[in-house]
């Protein structure tokens, strides 16, 4: 069976999206709205095509039900995680997502714990992380009438910063941010402000107060990361998050780096350079999965990745 699995991602139009993913990444796309980059992803709502080798033409959530030897016998009922890039061309609306245990009652799908690595940004951008009310009653009395300066927390972001968030947590991308998303595969988020904005039809999007108000930590809970570096002569591999749903890395490849392979599969996206994995040519923009069929990475050029994993047990 196959060692890589290429995928091909599924995009996404978004009132708040842009051309960044086309301008920067040179994807085919004809909208100037697209917001979204389902990269790697067998959710139903945006199911990935694998495009190379003897699985070509299947979806990722098939050759995850069928084929569970790529995946060293995983036994998690759907394909756990998902990785995006996002374009903010405008604010996304400030929301906050739910654990599993929530998820699986009332949406019947997994919570929504992610992290973000900020591929790119305007100068002074920022975004809203977490929230100051102190109590239940207070986070009910501050959204209820509408107290969004008083309630939100912003804090200024650049280039090369990583946020984990977890489920609980008000948080919103704001205007000018290009971000690669590590989450677990879930669609469900809850609204809770918009802006009062209006899509070309003239109406607004649906909020979920109660929701959002049943699910938020209160207080807020601060998550800073712990970033751990190794090198390996002229390369290196910082991780960023090590927690139970994933692990996330940034590898930086400077001519050559060989590794044993040791994790039941990786999500692997190229975010800058081109080069070589185990002979097969990866660039810019590719998206991948390696699979449990792999012993050794041998890696060659100068490549920026993003690697995601869950640890073994």
């Amino acid at each position: 069976m196959q060692e890589i699995l290429f995928l091909k991602p599924v995009f996404q139009e978004k009132i708040w999206g842009g051309t960044a993913l086309r301008d920067k990444f040179n994807y085919d796309l004809q909208s100037n709205q697209t917001g979204e980059c389902w990269a790697i992803s067998a959710h139903p709502n945006g199911d990935c095509e694998i495009i190379n080798g003897e699985l070509k033409g299947k979806r990722l959530s098939e050759v995850w039900q069928d084929n569970r030897d790529l995946f060293n016998h995983d036994d998690s009922p759907v394909f756990p995680l998902l990785t995006k890039i996002l374009d903010a061309n405008k604010d996304l609306s400030v929301q906050v997502h739910p654990d599993d245990e929530y998820g699986m009652k009332h949406e019947n799908e997994l919570g929504k714990t992610e992290c973000w690595y900020i591929i790119d940004c305007k100068e002074d951008a920022e975004m809203v992380f977490g929230h100051n009310a102190h109590t239940k009653e207070e986070l009910e009395h501050m959204i209820k009438n509408g107290e969004w300066n008083s309630f939100l927390r912003r804090i200024e972001i650049k280039p090369g910063d990583f946020f984990y968030v977890p489920t609980g947590t008000i948080h919103a991308l704001c205007e000018g941010t290009l971000v690669l998303e590590t989450q677990q595969s879930s669609d469900t988020t809850y609204r809770v402000y918009d802006y009062d904005r209006r899509d070309p039809d003239g109406n607004t999007r649906e909020l979920h107060i109660r929701q959002a108000m049943d699910v938020t930590t209160v207080p807020h809970r601060e998550t800073l990361p712990t970033k751990t570096v190794k090198r390996y002569e002229d390369s290196e591999i910082i991780t960023y998050v090590n927690s139970d749903y994933f692990t996330v890395e940034k590898w930086n490849i400077k001519d050559k780096l060989r590794l044993d392979f040791d994790q039941s599969y990786m999500l692997v996206s190229v975010l800058n350079g081109k080069g070589y994995l185990n002979e097969e040519k990866i660039e810019k923009g590719n998206h991948f999965i390696i699979t449990a069929q792999t012993q050794e990475l041998i890696l060659n050029g100068d490549l920026e990745l993003m690697v995601s994993y869950i640890e073994k047990n």
